[in-house]
């Protein structure tokens, strides 16, 4: 029991403290200008839609079984920056 609370609490925090390292000065590919311009908006948007599609059994269960160790709230927060043109590094 005591370790599966370490576990447990390994996951919120991890979830919690993401921080995108992202690339301002290029360009995805998909878009002629960069949307640097956007990023602190992005970056907010972004957060808010992953918090909102996951929980801490589902990122504790998604962190399971992902090969790259990422919980679900990373995966979206990084896909919806993808998403919205931004070269994301890690």
């Amino acid at each position: 029991m005591k370790y599966l609370f370490i576990i447990i609490a390994f996951v919120a925090v991890n979830a919690c403290s993401y921080k995108p390292v992202i690339d301002t000065a290029g360009r995805s590919g998909t878009f002629k200008s960069d949307k640097a311009s956007e990023i602190t908006n992005d970056l907010q948007h972004c957060k808010t839609i992953a918090k909102a599609n996951s929980s801490l059994i589902g990122d504790f269960s998604h962190w399971l079984w992902s090969p790259n160790a990422e919980t679900k709230s990373k995966v979206i927060y990084k896909k919806c920056l993808t998403n919205r043109g931004h070269s994301v590094l890690n």
